[in-house]
């Protein structure tokens, strides 16, 4: 018997999820992208950074000079305990090849070197005389050689005369460069003598050929630059004397012939490292590699293969310190902006949330009612939100390593574990929060929600207790900021501090909020029109959980004009240091000391386009600077600055830099060559701090290559433009007895090379240098590691704008709904379509007005409250403090920045619900008010 129809099984419920996900799929769409870009920016900070980080270290080896980095192992050759032979065969080309490829196989990780520029040989480490009488003598003395056999030579010079030198241990052979040649007229043939260790009898040294260095600075040649070109040193006594210095390149067949000169032989192999493979997270176990192949347990290794003499030496362990210093001090900096955009995150996350559970609030009421469980609730949104959140972070994150590619030229690769936490942390907070706030809402069945109004609502305890506890935090956050700064790179409460000021400023707000409502409410009730009141009483029966639209854009202000402030401030630092460098827009000055500027030279750089002002000045170092306790002082020099009063007060004006009144160095009238016999006369004088200490009150007298006088400090200025971070004493220059101006001060907007073509035109000499403020200024940023944090601080600024949008969206799409309802009921009681906007525009500007209010606020103070602690130095400037012309790079608030973004959020927000009124007013009234009396 065939079964009938209603004997088959009955057809499987819709899941849940995929009914949803069908039914709202816009919703779904939005919550994805949200995630997606999210997740995404998540992923890829932390890759970012360690892109940056790592960068920033090989720049940092790569960029610096072979001196520097190279690793050199030298051992003593082998001692007269050994025979004649014997010591020979040890400095044979296969037995220094052999022992330098066993060293290479003990460097320790992560130290990688380049075999084209490794190089191994023997050298005098003291330079021996050049007997031969026909050597050049400049002043009588004898030139000096260093004798040296680096190996693979023919690989890094070029033979341009001659041959190859060969020879043997009794008869060396040497070749030359180029420039060596030219300098000691020296050619192939010519013997070189140099003492003998043993016997009177000179060594002499055939010089085969002449090479041309390849790559000269390359680190084959670079490291000893005297190996490729010869210099002339000096002897100080009773007078200067000079002499040549210069390298005879011998063969390594003849290498075993330095054993009998008198110039303490002795083995190297030189290491130049590569820096390719290495990573920020390498930085640690660098430093531990180089201090064990400098004086630990691989040293001791490499003395089994080169002797007990070995002994490493590199700065390669300083140029690595001084990364670290820089990065520890940036990070710091950088977590600031990194907690401020991932709170603003974490806030737009909940209110789309917070939107989801508003618009079903009346579904998910109804299925309470009717027995549903807390449980089966949350676990059926956490399916929905699951079934949208999981898939974009995951696109995310592939997008984030797809896109964010370790530095280019390199085999360490960036970790993904940070980015997968970053994702599976933003997936988790979007997963959350709507089955969270949904049982929270819905503890308790209810057919419908009652008035949840700002103006009537009333914290509970449990909130005061946490905003108690934040308050707290706060408090300590900015207390250990402004105590300790930002060097403890791990403390993140410190890193926190701006975005805790924010949030406690955004909770101050959301409590004050229906004060000033309350206080409009009245005035308001006199109006003639509708309008104004019923906006003022919509905006304050708004619900008490729209709050947090204020906090999302409180934050995201706050963060933005923090950003902001660090930007101008780096880029304010760069600008004075540049100028306090240069001293004004441009500065000329010879290349030596004391050299006076031609007549025609000021002339023509006048005339220059772009020149607005010059101000000529003598400056002479070095002067002694007498004390008021006498003889028993300790010796201390200034700078004597001769001024034109009138030009360099307008300069000092101009750029800040120790401004003073033009008749406070009022001239003498007693100066000029006729003032030589004059020495009593009293010259005002302008000083610094430690100068001004010095010479105290009464006049002192001034011995100079410009004069001799007394002076009298009538004034103390911290700085002045014609010199940078040094002691000076300013005088009126027409004063001087000997006047001659040293450099030229200009202001303006001139062209570099234009500016050159007329100093080089005027002088007819290459020796006078100009220097621009610009140029002075481009040499601040020279590190990925500075570029890469203002790139972070500009992307958390970009992304704070953009999560501000999205929270004023949010929070009008929240209300939509409803606003809508309410327009379509006020136009069949004759409200206009006009009337209808205005009532939407003047309903959400309330909150809008106070959050940008508050974000200028919390911002503007901010800054000051945090700037103690905050030291922008090393991210404005590429060096140390003391290496530069400030000392610090204070944080200080940006106009801008505080203005624009909060002018734009109230300005959005005006358009976006005109917008939304001008849609609803299209649309018509019949549907919504078919659609039923909403509650």
């Amino acid at each position: 018997m065939s079964p009938s129809r209603s004997d088959k099984p009955a057809r499987a419920v819709a899941p849940w999820v995929r009914t949803r996900l069908r039914t709202a799929p816009w919703a779904a769409l939005s919550l994805a992208l949200l995630v997606l870009v999210t997740a995404y920016l998540a992923a890829a900070l932390p890759r970012a950074v360690d892109a940056y980080e790592t960068e920033g270290l090989r720049h940092e080896i790569r960029t610096a000079a072979p001196r520097g980095t190279v690793l050199e192992l030298t051992a003593e050759a082998p001692g007269l305990e050994l025979d004649q032979p014997e010591r020979e065969a040890n400095l044979a080309p296969g037995v220094l090849r052999k022992q330098q490829d066993d060293v290479l196989t003990l460097l320790p990780e992560p130290l990688r070197v380049d075999p084209r520029q490794t190089v191994h040989g023997v050298r005098t480490i003291t330079r021996v005389e050049g007997l031969d009488p026909w050597l050049p003598r400049p002043d009588g003395l004898s030139p000096e050689f260093v004798l040296s056999s680096p190996s693979e030579l023919t690989g890094h010079a070029t033979l341009r005369q001659g041959r190859l030198a060969a020879g043997t241990a009794r008869r060396p052979e040497a070749v030359v460069t180029v420039r060596t040649a030219a300098s000691l007229r020296l050619k192939p043939g010519s013997v070189v003598h140099v003492p003998g260790r043993v016997s009177a009898r000179p060594i002499a040294v055939t010089i085969t050929g002449i090479v041309e260095p390849r790559g000269p600075e390359d680190a084959y040649w670079a490291v000893e630059p005297l190996l490729r070109t010869p210099s002339l040193a000096s002897l100080v006594g009773d007078e200067v004397k000079y002499y040549w210095q210069a390298a005879l390149l011998l063969s390594p067949e003849s290498a075993p012939s330095v054993l009998a000169t008198l110039g303490d032989p002795e083995v190297f192999f030189r290491f130049m490292p590569m820096s390719g493979h290495l990573t920020t997270r390498d930085t640690d176990r660098l430093t531990a590699a180089l201090d064990s192949a400098g004086g630990g347990p691989d040293l001791v290794k490499m003395r089994r293969v080169v002797g007990p003499t070995g002994a490493l030496t590199t700065d390669l362990d300083a140029i690595v310190g001084a990364y670290g210093s820089m990065r520890d001090a940036i990070d710091p900096v950088v977590a600031v902006a990194v907690f401020g955009i991932g709170a603003v995150a974490a806030v737009v996350l909940a209110m789309t949330g917070g939107l989801f559970v508003a618009r079903r609030d009346s579904e998910l009421a109804l299925i309470r009612s009717r027995g549903a469980s807390l449980t089966g609730i949350g676990l059926r949104l956490l399916g929905e939100t699951s079934a949208v959140a999981v898939p974009a972070a995951a696109l995310a994150l592939g997008l984030a390593v797809a896109t964010v590619r370790p530095p280019a030229g390199g085999s360490g690769g960036i970790p993904l574990g940070p980015s997968v936490l970053a994702a599976t942390a933003v997936a988790l907070i979007a997963m959350l929060v709507l089955p969270l706030r949904a049982v929270v809402v819905h503890r308790t069945p209810r057919l419908h929600g009652g008035r949840d109004d700002l103006l009537t609502a009333r914290p509970s305890r449990r909130r005061t207790v946490l905003e108690l506890t934040a308050l707290v935090l706060t408090v300590g956050a900015v207390a250990s900021l402004r105590l300790r700064g930002t060097a403890d790179a791990g403390d993140h409460l410190v890193s926190a501090a701006p975005v805790l000021v924010g949030l406690i400023a955004a909770m101050l707000l959301v409590r004050i909020y229906p004060l000033p409502l309350r206080w409009a409410a009245r005035p308001a009730r006199r109006l003639r029109g509708a309008v104004g009141p019923l906006a003022l009483a919509r905006a304050g029966r708004s619900s008490s959980t729209g709050t947090l639209p204020l906090l999302a854009l409180v934050l995201a202000l706050t963060t933005a004009a923090f950003g902001g402030s660090v930007l101008a401030g780096v880029a304010d630092a760069r600008d004075r240091a540049a100028l306090l460098a240069t001293g004004a827009d441009a500065r000329i000055e010879g290349s030596v000391e004391w050299t006076p500027l031609p007549a025609p030279l000021t002339e023509a750089v006048r005339g220059t386009a772009g020149v607005r002002d010059l101000a000529p000045v003598q400056v002479e170092y070095g002067v002694s600077v007498p004390s008021v306790q006498g003889t028993s002082a300790q010796q201390m020099t200034a700078q004597l600055v001769g001024v034109e009063p009138g030009s360099y007060t307008r300069l000092t004006n101009r750029t800040g830099f120790g401004p003073f009144p033009a008749g406070l160095l009022a001239s003498t009238g007693r100066g000029g060559p006729g003032a030589v016999a004059d020495t009593d006369r009293v010259l005002p004088a302008i000083a610094s701090p430690s100068v001004a200490e010095r010479l105290g009150t009464a006049p002192l007298e001034i011995v100079a290559a410009a004069g001799v006088f007394h002076v009298k400090v009538v004034a103390v200025r911290p700085t002045t433009p014609a010199v940078s971070g040094a002691d000076f004493l300013l005088v009126n220059g027409a004063d001087l007895t000997h006047r001659a101006a040293t450099a030229l001060l200009v202001t303006g907007s001139p062209d570099a090379a234009a500016l050159r073509a007329a100093v080089a035109g005027a002088s007819k000499a290459g020796d006078f240098a100009v220097t621009t403020r610009s140029e002075e200024r481009s040499t601040y940023v020279d590190s990925p590691l500075q570029s890469g944090a203002e790139g972070i601080y500009l992307g958390a600024i970009g992304a704070g704008a953009g999560y501000a949008v999205v929270a004023v969206l949010l929070s009008l799409m929240q209300s939509a709904p409803e606003r809508t309802k309410l327009l379509a009921r006020l136009r069949t009681m004759g409200l206009t379509r006009k009337q209808g906007r205005r009532l939407l525009g003047l309903e959400a500007l309330p909150q809008a007005v106070l959050a940008a209010l508050g974000g200028t606020l919390v911002g503007w103070a901010t800054v000051p409250l945090l700037a103690p602690g905050i030291d922008l130095f090393r991210l404005a400037l590429a060096t140390a403090p003391g290496l530069a012309p400030l000392d610090s790079a204070p944080l200080r608030a940006d106009p801008w920045s505080l203005v624009l973004p909060a002018l734009a959020v109230v300005l959005l927000t005006a358009l976006a619900a005109t917008g939304q009124a001008w849609w609803a007013g299209r649309r018509g009234s019949i549907k919504e008010l078919r659609a039923g009396d909403a509650r």
